[in-house]
C-alpha cells in the first residue's frame, strides 16, 4: 500500500529560526516513515541559505527531495511560514507558525489561518493570542456589525524541542572566546528596528542597564552580544558597533561589551553557551513566539534572566529562573511593520528590576546555579527534540486517514514552486 503524499514548504536551507524549526519538523516527518515527502524550499527574508551540511545524511536527503514543481494534489500540505502566506495546496492543509510577539495578530493572519484545515503554533501564548484576535466588520451605512473575523480552525501547540545531542552541558576545551573577564552575561538574538527601548528584543536598553549597573567597578563583568539583523556584512557589524558606542557614550567607565558577529554552527553555539566565562543568558525581550535560544541555553544548567511574558514562560519558571516583571505597552511607531501592528501591545521589563537582577545573579551565583540545574533536568525531560517528535505524531495521527477533499479543491492546479538556492 502506497504512503500518503506530503508536500512540505519551509525555509529549510536558511540560517534562521524558521529554518531551524522547519528542519526539525521535517526530520520528525521523515522519521515517522508514514509519508512520501517532497520539499518546497523557500527563503526567509535575507537570511543566508547556508544551513545544510553536505556531510549530514538527513541534510543530503533534504537536498535530494527538494522539488521545483508538483503535479496533482498531495494528500497533505504542510507550510511553515507566517500565516498571511498560508495557501491550500493539498487535500489536508496544515499551517505551522512560530506565532506572534504582541497581543494582536494582523487581520491577514486570521484570513491565512482560516484557509488551512489545522494550525500548529509553538507556545500557549501564541495560541491564546491567535484565538483572542478578532476584527469587526461594520456596515458603513447602518453602522451595524456585519461579521466578526476570527480564527475558526483548530489550533494545536507544539513546542520547539532542543536537540540534546547538540545542546547539553559539555564543555569544548578547544572553543576560544576572546574576552578577559571571568564573568560574562550572554545575549543571543536579532537586533531589529526600533528606537532605544523599542526594538523587539530590547537590546539597546539591555546594554544601557548593564552599563549603568556595573559602571565604575574595578573588576566588572562583561556583556557578550551574539547578534545580527539578518546577514553578516561588515557594514552591519560596524553599524552595531556604532549603536553600542552611542548608547553608552554618556556613561563613565562603562563595563566591557563584546560584539560576537558572524555565523556559528549549532555545535559552536553550544560551545559558546558552555564556555566557563559565560555565566548566564539574559534577555529583556518584549515578546517571543517561543524563544528557542533561551530553551537551548537551559540545557547547560546555567541561569537565565528573561522577561516574564510571552512564549518562553512555557519552559522558564519563577522557581528555577529569573523572570522580570514589567508592563504591557503599546508598540512604538518605530517598531511597527506588517506583523507588529499599530495598537497592539508588548512587554517592557522593569529596568530597575532588570539592573538589580544582573547584580543578584553575579553576587549569589551559586544559589541561582542550583536552581538552573533543576530547570535543566525538567527541560531535558519535557522539551527535547525527541519529545517534540512524539507530540507531533500524536497531533497528526487523527488526520492520517483523511476523507476525500471538498469538491472545490479537487481540480486545483498548483503553480510551479520557486527554486531556492
Amino acid at each position: 500500500m502506497s504512503k500518503p503524499t506530503l508536500l512540505f514548504r519551509g525555509a529549510v536551507k536558511t540560517r534562521s529560526g524558521y529554518g531551524a524549526h522547519s528542519r526539525d519538523l521535517l526530520e520528525a516527518l521523515y522519521q515517522m516513515n508514514i509519508f512520501d515527502i517532497k520539499i518546497d524550499s523557500c527563503p526567509w527574508g535575507a537570511t543566508p541559505l547556508t544551513a545544510l551540511d553536505s556531510n549530514n545524511t538527513f541534510h543530503k536527503w533534504i537536498e535530494d527531495n527538494i522539488v521545483t514543481s508538483y503535479e496533482g494534489l498531495p494528500d497533505f500540505y504542510v507550510q511553515v511560514t507566517i500565516p498571511n502566506e498560508f495557501r491550500r495546496f493539498g487535500k489536508f492543509n496544515i499551517g505551522v507558525t512560530a506565532g506572534i510577539e504582541t497581543t494582536v495578530a494582523p487581520k491577514d493572519w486570521v484570513d491565512g489561518c482560516n484557509r488551512m484545515d489545522l494550525i500548529i503554533t509553538t507556545s500557549n501564548f501564541s495560541r491564546d493570542v491567535l484565538i483572542s484576535t478578532s476584527y469587526d466588520e461594520i456596515n458603513k451605512d447602518t453602522n451595524k456589525l456585519v461579521n466578526q473575523h476570527r480564527i475558526e480552525k483548530k489550533i494545536e501547540v507544539l513546542f520547539e524541542g532542543a536537540n540534546t545531542s547538540i545542546y547539553n552541558n559539555i564543555i569544548d576545551e578547544n572553543f576560544e572566546l576572546d574576552i578577559k573577564e571571568d564573568f560574562a552575561y550572554l545575549f543571543v538574538g536579532h537586533w531589529l528596528k526600533g528606537t532605544l527601548g523599542n526594538d523587539r528584543k530590547d537590546v539597546g536598553m539591555l546594554i544601557r542597564c548593564f552599563s549603568e549597573t556595573f559602571k565604575n567597578e574595578s573588576n566588572p563583568p562583561a556583556l557578550v552580544l551574539k547578534t545580527s539583523s539578518a546577514g553578516f556584512s561588515i557594514k552591519e557589524r560596524e553599524s552595531f558597533r556604532k549603536k553600542i558606542k552611542d548608547i553608552v557614550s554618556d556613561i563613565p567607565s562603562s563595563p566591557p561589551i563584546y560584539l560576537l558577529f558572524g555565523e556559528l554552527s549549532d555545535i559552536e553555539m553550544n560551545s559558546l553557551y558552555n564556555h566557563p566565562k559565560i555565566k548566564t543568558m539574559v534577555s529583556f525581550t518584549k515578546g517571543e513566539g517561543f524563544g528557542r535560544p533561551l530553551l537551548e541555553f537551559t540545557m547547560t544548567g546555567k541561569p537565565v534572566i528573561a522577561s516574564n511574558w510571552s512564549g518562553h514562560v512555557d519552559f522558564l519558571s519563577l522557581q528555577n529562573s529569573i523572570l522580570l516583571g514589567g508592563t504591557l505597552n503599546e508598540v512604538d511607531e518605530s517598531s511597527i511593520d506588517n506583523f507588529i501592528i499599530k495598537g497592539s501591545k508588548w512587554f517592557t521589563v522593569n529596568y530597575n528590576e532588570g539592573c538589580e537582577s544582573l547584580k543578584l545573579v553575579k553576587n549569589y551565583y551559586n544559589e541561582f546555579l542550583e536552581k538552573a540545574e533543576n530547570l535543566k533536568i525538567i527541560n531535558s525531560e519535557k522539551f527535547t527534540l525527541e519529545k517534540m517528535k512524539d507530540e507531533f505524531q500524536k497531533i497528526l495521527t487523527p488526520y492520517i486517514n483523511i476523507p476525500k477533499p471538498p469538491s472545490q479543491y479537487t481540480n486545483l492546479i498548483l503553480p510551479k514552486l520557486n527554486k531556492i538556492g
